[in-house]
């Protein structure tokens, strides 16, 4: 481009502090809902007492489910807090509380105990399920912020949350309260799994897809049993042992003592440093790897495919409590029930 040649038409460089600024104000907004929020957790829990015991008592004792209910906001709450308690040893099902006015009580029996939320205390909504409650005398637990309210005057035992503002700006939305009810019924849920001693095996019953059922999976579950174990003498031919291996594709061969203890292993490996014109004359003893590495039945599967990459092997047996092999477990078992 000469001196002379017009300058070409450019288009302005656009003002990026409006979005700047826009950003920093969403932040700061963020960073308030969640302090006040985080406020009021801690509030919560400096407020828990012997209210919260009551509760836990009532709902143990239940022989029946904990059926939990609440309208609106509070109603999307308690649907979680009930899969929570379900899926941690404590039957529970939500019921909606106007469907409950039009036929739905009847899922609601003697042997029941009712979790009913609501911030207020006094959603109308509420009144047929309360009412139900008393005239069958079934237990019922509240959670509300109004202590004088119709729910906790109603309750059997009344979970009060902690006077605390709203993260809403307009202070109307839920949102610190949700959170609180949220949070309490978490509460519950975990006091009643300790409670009631829920294990991780119990979990897994009612997890079984997914990853968190995947993660729960015991050696037990997806080893291979005793017919398929490879086992040989350490008095026995290697030329005995190589048939073993290649007739069990696990890549290996154990060898048992006169106990039928595991005292070592024959692998690929072990094939490979003892090769030599007289290996399949050889007895498995001298080849063998003593003490190999080995897992626990009842161990999760997990653990031994932690074991796996750890020492880059592909198959490891596994033991009883007297250490005889019950099973063995390649790798791909551990890929093919998702554990990873």
């Amino acid at each position: 481009m000469t001196d002379a040649e017009p300058m070409p038409d450019t288009e302005p460089m656009p003002d990026t502090e409006p979005m700047a600024d826009a950003t920093r104000r969403a932040i700061a907004a963020g960073e308030q809902t969640l302090a006040l929020e985080a406020a009021g957790l801690e509030a919560l829990r400096a407020g828990l007492g012997v209210e919260f015991g009551r509760a836990v008592d009532r709902l143990h004792a239940t022989t029946g489910r904990v059926i939990v209910t609440g309208m609106g906001k509070s109603g999307h709450v308690g649907a979680k807090i009930a899969a929570t308690l379900a899926s941690t040893g404590t039957p529970a099902q939500f019921v909606h509380p106007a469907e409950a006015s039009h036929g739905d009580l009847g899922m609601i029996t003697r042997s029941d105990a009712v979790l009913a939320l609501s911030n207020s205390g006094a959603t109308p909504e509420l009144s047929d399920i309360l009412a139900h409650t008393r005239r069958f005398a079934i237990p019922l637990v509240g959670i509300t912020a109004r202590a004088g309210s119709p729910l906790a005057e109603a309750a059997d035992v009344a979970l009060i949350l902690p006077a605390v503002p709203e993260a809403c700006p307009l202070r109307l939305a839920p949102t610190t309260s949700t959170t609180m009810t949220l949070a309490l019924g978490d509460a519950l849920a975990m006091a009643l799994l300790d409670r009631r001693g829920f294990t991780a095996e119990d979990f897994r019953v009612f997890h079984p897809g997914g990853k968190l059922g995947a993660r729960l999976i015991k050696v037990a579950d997806i080893m291979h049993g005793p017919e398929a174990l490879p086992l040989i003498t350490p008095d026995r031919p290697m030329s005995e042992a190589l048939i073993e291996i290649s007739a069990r594709s696990f890549g290996c061969v154990g060898v048992i003592d006169g106990q039928g203890r595991l005292a070592g292993i024959v692998t690929d490996g072990d094939l490979r440093r003892h090769m030599g014109p007289d290996l399949t004359a050889r007895p498995v003893g001298e080849v063998m790897t003593a003490d190999p590495k080995t897992i626990r039945v009842r161990a999760l599967a997990a653990e031994a495919l932690a074991i796996m990459n750890d020492f880059k092997i592909t198959a490891l047996f596994a033991v009883d409590d007297e250490g005889r092999p019950a099973g063995i477990l390649h790798v791909h078992d551990c890929l093919r029930a998702g554990v990873a």
